[in-house]
């Protein structure tokens, strides 16, 4: 199991984060900041923030953005797809991993956005 406090605590009975087989998997990430407060100034900024909470989990998995392979966007609303996909694309640079985008009725806390992700647990994969 992965935890850090760098990221929100799991606010239900599961673990930021579990590393099984070489392969990261993460809990959906919403905008809470580490404190457990929420973001709440629009969808650039929780999107910022859901970035920040993946970034710190895969860190403490010993992993990055660069090895993600797949992620998945829950959207409460697809009006804002392309705001996300500017940001997305700024914290993923060149690395372009699969992905899927669902738009959902609602989300916990009544977030904008939540994210999920698998990666490599190793920075130094090759994904040749």
């Amino acid at each position: 199991m992965i935890a850090t406090k760098e990221a929100p605590e799991a606010i239900g009975p599961y673990s930021q984060a579990i590393v099984a087989n070489g392969l990261v998997y993460t809990s959906g990430q919403i905008a809470l900041m580490p404190d457990g407060t929420m973001e709440t100034r629009g969808i650039a900024y929780q999107t910022k923030q859901v970035l920040k909470n993946l970034y710190y989990v895969l860190k403490e998995a010993d992993s990055s953005f660069s090895n993600v392979i797949k992620t998945t966007i829950y959207l409460a609303n697809m009006d804002d797809f392309a705001a996300v996909n500017e940001i997305y694309a700024h914290y993923f640079g060149d690395h372009k991993p699969a992905r899927s985008t669902v738009a959902v009725r609602t989300l916990p806390k009544n977030a904008l956005i939540e994210i999920e992700c698998i990666a490599f647990a190793d920075k130094n994969v090759d994904f040749g």
